[in-house]
Parts: structure tokens; sequence; C-alpha cells
């Protein structure tokens, strides 16, 4: 905490301001209107209107010293800090503040008298460089108790930011703090006038004090925006509401800009979005306009305290991604005095990173330089990503290969092979046969000596399936537009040193004749000579291409992003500040509605990066919302899906009470243990408040939150029997868990790594441009003969890899005010003492995990932690530095 005392002991200011009598809240004369002196505060029964008012105008108000004895009132001094520079001109009587009591010896809401921002002569060092402290002195009678909420009235013409207001020495009580981060706007937007905070305390609604429970349940009526359903939605509004994903296509542009809405349908179920309230466009009027990116940065609506802080901003959407909108492929293009088309051979890959690219000066110049990493001799060049650092063809190895399905940057989706051949569960009645065409011939001789039967049994055969999912799709992909891909599977044997080799590779299409007659499949296996390893190299392709799209637009963009943005509305709309549930996940929904906006601008629209950069191209939103027809809440648990993909049993001999069948499978083993750390703080925190089943039951905030995730948030999935009925401690503690999970480490395993993978394109390429070669055909004649080149004309071009790489290192990198888990100040949210404990002993344990990974990243019996590509498995260590270091778990969905 700052060193309040010590700017307390240099406020020379001795003037106390007030009003001539405390004022009712909220009131509807300005705060120079004075309040009749016989008036008194209280409680009133609020009725299902939406009016704001929390009392009626008739409701009486009582100065303070009318309660006791005047001489018991004290002076209590406290500072006011504010960021951003939003300060200037606040003196006198622009900004006022009144406490109001936590408790009146059974009066009510009791509002103390106003005071008004002073200057400071001193500035503390614990200041931040764009924040400033101020004074304030209150009047304040001991005998009606301890603060416990604060009005805030703006008389100003500017918003500004109020971060904390601490005061020192109240009576019976000590400090008292006010964790506000917040903006506080005019009064004149305000329909009560005013903002109201709370101390920095914890209840659940049953034990909120009666005189300040009325501003609680206000607080949050107005977070809903009840009977603002269907207004606009300004700047300055703290209205949380849902819509469905209408705002990604601009039929306004023509048929080819049409999009499906995403939401609210049997055909395109998905999760809601933040409703932004923007006119319809002209051609329907069922799908929101947009606006152009360099307005929509700015003026989109976001609540404004969801928005992303100014040194987030600039570093990330300042320049950078106007860039972006302005940097079609054709502006691109302008940059270079020959347009890049064809990688040449992989040296011009590695060129991007070793010798650079020279630019040809153009206007275009200073405008990419906020995107691409442009020197100041005009060159491009990439840092060198780590996959590639310690050796530049480890990557194409079987060995790294099957490593990075264990510990590399899509490590979630390698199961445990329990049928053999794989079996589809795609109806056949519409896709005919699609069962593996891959046979024991194929890869009996690879299984050292073990049978089939033996082997799987065993547990020793493992498959990435690649099939289902996207075989439905592949006809109008491959068919309407540049795409050529496949549905792949593949099969693995796990050896006896511990690591994984690669025995068959399947490549499925529909069938010409129709998709009723079933896939035209083929199988490669391992080979390392001639035209036959060629055409294993390039079977490998097309598995990274179908893993990199399932990883960018299902593992990361659906299942963290857009899933967790009804988790963040419901708990800012059914969850006052002061519920113990709220200040716990509130730190993990940190620019998730911001970042997710940006995504709705840039990447998942129509025309946007997603299409340009990812296989499925203007399929993105229908494949995506297919595959949240398969979303389950509760499998996002780690050690639920590990055991579900066959890739652990139950065991309460193994640590944190699960046996894993591949030992060293880095993402399992740092995972397991960074769940159990974040369970046992969810567990030890929500044992504080709820002490029985009952108590969850009976919390009315807590039950409408997940009613309302199910219902409205996720509502497309409603009657789901999965749902946790929220009835008990422990459904509360998982499904706790499973959000900070979702929200911190689970997100960060697939965002953070995307530079040390994927930013060597041929390791991670997200596009295959023509299918395998036929025999007879020139294509087959040049992959004999030049098997790199014909790789190359596979993967993504030239022009489509700069792009790629621009974003990919952008959104890859930590940012300096980056929050990482575990290292959150509880005491930004509760003073409770057991609580603070209890994320001490989180933090520690944090801290003992990430020293234990670096001590198995230096294990070599285990082979699959650092692999030949020398590349060690850090995304789940918890902290790290600034930028691109492939390593800390954010405790938010951020970038």
């Amino acid at each position: 905490m700052m060193n309040i005392q010590h700017l307390m002991n240099n406020n020379n200011s001795s003037t106390i301001h007030h009003t001539s009598s405390p004022l009712p809240y909220p009131t509807n004369t300005s705060p120079t209107t004075k309040a009749h002196p016989k008036t008194r505060v209280g409680v009133s029964h609020r009725s299902s209107s939406v009016k704001m008012s929390v009392f009626n105008k008739s409701a009486h108000v009582k100065k303070m010293e009318d309660f006791v004895d005047v001489s018991k009132v004290v002076v209590v001094k406290g500072v006011v800090v504010l960021k951003h520079k939003s300060f200037f001109g606040l003196f006198g009587s622009k900004v006022s503040l009144k406490l109001v009591s936590h408790s009146a010896n059974n009066m009510e809401g009791t509002v103390g008298k106003a005071a008004y921002l002073e200057k400071l002569s001193a500035k503390s060092a614990d200041l931040a460089d764009d924040e400033s402290a101020f004074g304030v002195t209150f009047n304040w009678n001991h005998e009606i108790a301890v603060p416990g909420a604060l009005i805030v009235s703006n008389e100003h013409h500017n918003e500004f930011y109020l971060k904390t207001v601490v005061l020192e020495d109240v009576p019976d009580c000590g400090t008292v703090q006010f964790h506000c981060n917040s903006w506080v706007y005019p009064s004149k937007h305000y329909l009560q006038k005013h903002r109201v905070f709370f101390a920095n305390k914890t209840y659940l609604p049953h034990q909120t004090p009666k005189s300040i429970s009325v501003y609680r349940e206000e607080e949050l009526r107005i977070l809903r925006g009840e009977g603002r359903e269907n207004a606009k939605l300004e700047e300055w509004d703290r209205v949380y509401d849902y819509a469905c994903y209408n705002d990604l296509g601009e039929p306004d542009e023509g048929p080819d800009h049409v999009r499906p809405i995403l939401g609210g349908s049997a055909k395109y179920p998905y999760p809601r979005r933040t409703r932004t309230s923007r006119p319809p466009t002209e051609t329907d009027p069922l799908t929101e306009s947009r606006l152009p990116l360099y307005k929509a940065l700015q003026d989109m609506y976001v609540p404004r305290d969801e928005k992303f802080e100014q040194l987030k901003f600039s570093d990330f959407l300042g320049d950078t991604f106007r860039s972006v909108s302005q940097g079609s492929v054709g502006a691109l293009k302008g940059l270079f005095d020959k347009t890049p088309t064809e990688f040449d051979s992989l040296q011009d890959v590695l060129n991007l990173y070793e010798r650079g690219i020279k630019l040809h000066k153009s206007s275009l110049l200073k405008k990419f330089k906020g995107l691409l990493r442009i020197d100041d001799a005009d060159t491009l060049k990439f840092p060198m990503p780590d996959i590639i650092k310690e050796d530049k063809t480890a990557w194409r190895t079987d060995e790294e290969f099957a490593r990075q399905m264990l510990a590399g940057l899509h490590p979630l989706l390698i199961r445990r092979l329990e049928e053999f051949p794989p079996v589809s569960k795609l109806d056949p009645e519409t896709y005919g046969n699609q069962n593996s065409s891959i046979t024991k011939e194929c890869i009996q001789e690879n299984l050292d000596s073990l049978s089939l039967d033996e082997a799987i049994k065993g547990g020793r055969l493992f498959l990435l399936d690649h099939h289902d999912m996207i075989m439905p799709y592949l006809r109008e992909i491959n068919t309407n537009t540049t795409s050529r891909v496949y549905a792949t599977r593949t099969i693995l044997f796990f050896k006896d040193d511990g690591t994984l080799k690669p025995l068959a590779i399947e490549l499925s299409r529909p069938h010409a004749e129709g998709d009723q007659y079933g896939a035209i499949s083929k199988v490669y296996t391992p080979a390392y000579d001639g035209i036959e390893g060629s055409f294993w190299d390039l079977a490998k392709t097309y598995v990274a291409v179908t893993d990199s799209g399932y990883h960018q637009l299902i593992s990361h963009w659906l299942n963290t992003h857009a899933v967790m943005e009804p988790f963040v509305i419901a708990t800012h709309r059914q969850l006052s500040v002061l519920h113990p549930v709220y200040k716990l996940l509130l730190p993990h929904f940190r620019y998730t509605i911001s970042i997710n906006a940006v995504a709705r601008q840039i990447a998942l629209n129509a025309d946007g990066l997603f299409e340009a950069a990812v296989f499925p191209r203007k399929y993105v939103g229908d494949w995506t919302s297919a595959m949240y027809k398969d979303w389950v809440f509760t499998e996002q648990a780690l050690p639920v899906d590990l055991v579900k993909r066959g890739m652990a049993i139950k065991d309460s001999e193994s640590p944190y009470g699960y046996k894993l069948l591949i030992e060293d499978y880095p993402y399992a083993v740092d995972g397991l243990e960074i769940w159990s750390g974040i369970e046992t703080w969810v567990k030890e925190y929500c044992s504080i408040y709820y002490e029985s089943d009952e108590m969850v039951a009976a919390d009315t905030e807590l039950q409408s939150w997940w009613k309302e995730i199910r219902e409205t948030g996720h509502g497309d999935k409603k009657d789901e029997k999965w749902w946790p009925e929220m009835k008990t401690v422990d459904e509360l503690i998982q499904s706790c868990t499973t959000i900070i999970w979702v929200a911190s480490a689970l997100h960060s395993v697939v965002n953070f790594g995307q530079y040390p993978y994927g930013g060597y394109m041929p390791n991670r390429p997200t596009i295959s441009r023509q299918f395998m070669p036929e025999p007879n055909t020139p294509e087959y004649e040049e992959l004999n003969t030049n098997p790199d080149l014909a790789f190359l004309k596979t993967v993504p071009n030239q022009l489509q890899t700069l792009l790629a790489l621009s974003v990919i290192e952008l959104i890859s990198g930590h940012s300096p005010d980056e929050v990482y888990l575990g290292q959150e100040d509880p005491q930004n949210k509760t003073s409770d003492a057991a609580a603070l404990e209890a994320f001490k002993r989180f933090t520690v344990k944090l801290s003992e995990t990430e020293a234990r990974i670096i001590e198995r990243n230096s294990d070599p019996k285990l082979k699959n932690r650092v692999g030949s590509a020398k590349l060690p498995y850090t995304l789940l260590c918890p902290s790290s530095g600034v930028g691109i270091t492939g390593r800390g778990i954010a405790n938010s969905i951020s970038i």
C-alpha cells in the first residue's frame, strides 16, 4: 500500500468543506441544494419499478449530529488516488465525497456531510507515473459506526479515474479502504447523479448490513441496465448485456460479405457476446452495423471499466491494429519492390529472421512500422522463433512432430486409442462410411514386437483425430475457397523410452459423387527416402494444417475467449462487488470483453484475419459454431478432460489424484500441478464464506448468476444435463476452479507459445493450398525432384506468412501491465485476513511449482520436455517478463 500517513502528514490543508446538512441517496437536487433539516434517511422497499432512485422522495434525512452528541464528531482524513492524469480542475466543489454508515445503531443509511478534494503537498514514491493523490477530510461521528459506502458526485465537465480512497485512524476500526478502480463521469450522465463505492468488505447478500444493502441492490440494477434494454449505450454507461454474434458480416457491401448470425438458433449455436447497441444494417435488420476500425477502437461500446488502460492500448492497439485494418494484402504489396508471392526455398523463409527483406520506400512504410518489424534501414526482419533457434531442421523429424502433441502449442487433443481401426461418429445416412481405412498391416511392423491387441490393451497406441470435426465442411471449403484440406487421423505408438512415434497418417476427402458415399482416404506410413519420404513429410504437413486450424479457432478462440465472455457479463450483472465470488473471479476477467470486441472487428469478421490466414476461410463462423455444439463446461476441467481422452485415470496414490498414461506428458504434468493449486486456493477461499451446502443454495445472487450463465449467456445449451446445479459447496468450488483455469492457464498455454512454435511457418502452417500430388502430374514430378519447393507451394505463401507472422508476434507477447496468476494482490478486493492468508499460500505454491517445472526440464530422462529442437516446455511457468517469452500464466484472457 502507498505510504498514506506520509501524504497525510504533508497535507497542510485544514479547511473542511461540507454542506449544511447531509443529503439523501440519491437526490434529484444539485449538490449545492440543501436538504430539509428535519428529513431522515430511511430504507424503502423497492417495487419492480425501474426508477433509479433508491429512496422515496418522502424519505427522511436527519443530520448526523442529531443522532448523538455533536462532541462525538471527529475529523477523519483520507487520501484519494486518481489515475490517467484526469484530475485537473477537480478542486473546490467540483467533486464531492460522502460517507455512508456501515451500520447505525438500528438507524438506517446515515449519510455524512460532503467533503471535497484537497491538494497534497507531497507525492508518494508509491504512486505510479500516471497517478496523483489528493487529500480529503470528513467530519464523522464514530457513534454511528464505521463507513460502509462512499457516494461520489462529479460536477466537473470531464470524467476521471478513481483508483482508491483510503481513510486512516477511523475510530473503532483504523484504516478503511475503498478500492474503486472505476471511471466517474459527470453527474449529468447518471440518472442517479452520482456513483457509489463500497468499503473493502465482503458480504453474502443476506449478511449485508441493512444500511448499505439498498445500495448493493441498486448497483446491480444499474449494471443490468434495467429499463434500458433497447437503449443506445454511450461511453459513460455501465451496462452489461448480451447479444448474439450478429456483427460479423457486412451485407450492405454485397452477398460475399454476408455471414451467418452466430447464437440464438439451433443451426448456429454460440456463446453470447456483450451488447453494443449499434443500429442494424440497411440490407438486413437482424445484422448489426459495423464501425470502421479506426473508430471502433475508440467508439464501439464496451463498458468503460472493461476497456484497455492507456498503457495496454498504446502498446497493443494504438497504431498496430489500425495498420492491420488498413493493411490489406493489396496495400501490403506496396511495401516491396517485387510483390512477394512464393518462397523459392526454405532459406527464403529463414531469411525473414536472419537477413530480413529490404522494403520499397513509400508512403505506406511509416504506417506499417506500427505493425511490422521494420528497422531504420527499412528492412523487415522478425525475431528468430524458438523452434529453430537451436536446430534449424529438428522440426521436420518424426520425434518432434509427435513431441509437440504432448508439449507443443496445442497439446490438448491427443487421446488413447482404444478401438481399432478408429470409428467415426458421423451419421452414416448423411456421410456414408467414415470409419478409418488404416489397417493392421499398416502399423504392425512398427509395434516393437507387440501384437496389435497387446498394444491397445497396454495403452501403447494413441490417436490425433481431426476427421469427424472437419469432414462435414470439407466439400464447401475445398470447393468455395482457395484451401485444399484433408480430414486427418494420425496413429502413434508409445515407445519404451517414453516418447511417441507416428505410425500412420490417414488423409480423407469427401467422395466426388456425394457425401452419402463416404470418404476417399489414403494412408501414409513413415518413409525417409525418395518419393515415399516426400509423401510422408507432406502428410505430416496436412496434419499440422488441420491441427493449427483447430488450435486457433476452437481451442484458442472458441474454448477460451468466446465461452468466457458470458461468465464475465453475468458476474457483473448478478454478483455485487461485495460478493465473495465476484471478488474471487474478477481478476480473471480483466480486458476479456475488450479483446473479444477487437476480435470481432479484425479476426472473426468477414474477410478478417481468421478468414485470411486459417484454412476454413469464409466458413470460420460456421465451423466454430458446429464445434460449440460439443462444448461441455464440466469437461473444461483439466482432470476431467484428461480422463475423457484416456490420458489419465483417477488414482489416490498418484500426485494430485490422477495417474497419467504417459508419465512424461509435460502439459498434463505441469497442468495438474497448476490445477491443484487453483483448486486448493478456491476451496480455502469459498470455505471462508460458505459453511454449508444450504448457504450456497440460499445465496440469491449466486443462484441468479448461475441461472443467467446457463439460460442466457450460454442459452443455446441451457437444456444440457451436464450443467452443475450449483446447490453445493463442491459444485461452486469445481465451477470456479474451472473458470479460473480456462481464463488463466488454459488460455496461456494456447496463446503465448504461438510465436515460439508457429513463428516459423513451416512448423505450424495454417493453410494448405493444394492436394497431395497425383502420379503423372507436374506436381508429382516436382515433389520427386524438389520436395522442398513442392512443400512451400502447399503451405502459406509469402504474403500470407508475413501477415500471419506480424499478428502472432503481436499476440504472443506479454504487455508491461500484465498481471500473472498468483500475483494479484487480494487487498484490492477484500480485507478478510483468512482470504489474504489463503492467497499467500497460493502464491507460494505457484512459486514452488515453477521451480519444479524448471527442474523437470533439466532432467535428461524426461525426453518430451525439451526434444530434439531443444525447446523446453515452459508455457505453464507462472511468471514471465515483458514480450515474447514462451512462458507466464496471465491472470485473464487479455490478448
